[in-house]
């Protein structure tokens, strides 16, 4: 319970925002929730597409951060009491410079900015390295989602303290879906389920080969459908990308793509973490396709394409085949490995869950501290 008289702080909130991808979405969304908890805040976010995030948040302000000039950008920051950049994956070579430009404007204007829960990797570009290291330390804090992420801002010669705490999605609740979705996207009757999600090669995974996962995929697939009577249904978390496109390519190359089928409705993160629960088990490369799997309990083998993916799966403590040293055979091998231990996994992943959540909260507990404290607080 907040005190009716506390000040109202005003926050901005940087990061891969605007309805591009579910896993960010769910990020914001419990960032925005964890502050609204916490403090009153005024939150303004700088999006990708504001109109997509007022009709989410329709309370908060949103502005089209990629179309602002830096002189429109520093009138958004320079009354802001704390700036947060993060969370999610957004410090790598390709996009680095893109998100820290707003850093840098509050850095100049000395508004404290917070890191909040990022990953980071692969970050080898030297000048980008020299750009994230002269952005973090000056900030008042530095927290990132997981260990192998503090590994990589350290090599790139931040020397901030740098805290780990969790994906802010692991925060994230279930919402309810209409009584007869489960049927419209062929998730009824008596057949097991398995979810599956793929990816489309991006910034960041440049060196992956659609035709290699395309077949490695199918291949998988083929094999969970013979051996365990089961369907797939493909769980796109980028619908206005490519991952409806590169789910139906992994279909066209099964053998039974009639057992197969692709989410055809446009879902919440809560929706799409209620439908989660509905799968026996899953097979996936996003990340925060497997974090919905996790929070649901839902035995799940991870396919980890990127440094992020790797290091939530160590986090979990859980064995993963090499996706760029893997072939058909072996991942069919884990695969069946996985599904006949599958309740020792599902207990597993529900007893490390409890830690990952306290560490999430951690990050809002920091950035409300900050803000108490005065060092996220703007002097007028």
């Amino acid at each position: 319970m907040t005190d009716l008289n506390e000040r109202t702080y005003r926050i901005g909130i940087s990061g891969s925002y605007g309805g591009l991808n579910m896993g960010d979405e769910a990020i914001l969304e419990c960032i925005i929730n964890q502050l609204r908890k916490s403090v009153p805040v005024n939150i303004t976010v700088f999006s990708r597409d504001p109109g997509d995030t007022i009709r989410r948040y329709p309370f908060l302000r949103a502005v089209p951060v990629r179309d602002m000039t830096k002189s429109e950008v520093a009138e958004e920051v320079r009354n802001l009491d704390l700036f947060l950049l993060g969370g999610g994956g957004i410090l790598f070579d390709q996009e680095a410079k893109t998100f820290l430009r707003e850093v840098l404007v509050a850095h100049e204007l000395e508004v404290p900015v917070m890191v909040y829960a990022v990953s980071a990797g692969p970050l080898k570009d030297r000048s980008t390295q020299n750009m994230v290291q002269d952005a973090l330390n000056r900030a008042v804090a530095v927290t990132v989602r997981e260990r192998g992420a503090k590994r990589i801002l350290e090599e790139a010669g931040v020397e901030k303290e740098i805290v780990v705490t969790a994906d802010p999605a692991l925060l994230l609740t279930p919402q309810p879906i209409d009584g007869g979705t489960l049927a419209e996207e062929h998730m009824s009757g008596k057949h097991i389920l398995v979810g599956m999600s793929v990816r489309e090669p991006g910034p960041a995974a440049p060196d992956m080969d659609p035709d290699f996962y395309h077949s490695l995929l199918a291949n998988a697939a083929d094999f969970i459908i013979d051996r365990f009577d089961a369907n797939i249904v493909f769980v796109p978390m980028e619908r206005g990308k490519q991952d409806m496109q590169h789910s139906h390519a992994v279909i066209s190359k099964t053998l039974r793509p009639q057992r197969c089928s692709v989410l055809r409705e446009e879902y919440t993160p809560g929706q799409l973490l209620e439908i989660m629960q509905h799968f026996d088990f899953a097979v996936g490369m996003r990340l925060h396709f497997l974090i919905f799997a996790a929070l649901q309990g839902v035995p799940f083998l991870g396919l980890p394409y990127s440094s992020k993916v790797l290091n939530f799966l160590k986090d979990l403590q859980m064995e993963t085949p090499p996706l760029n040293l893997v072939n058909a055979g072996r991942l069919i091998a884990y695969i069946d490995h996985f599904w006949d231990t599958k309740e020792e996994l599902r207990n597993h992943i529900r007893g490390m869950i409890p830690e990952m959540k306290k560490r999430a909260l951690m990050t809002n507990e920091i950035a409300v501290r900050l803000l108490k404290e005065g060092q996220g607080m703007k002097i007028a």
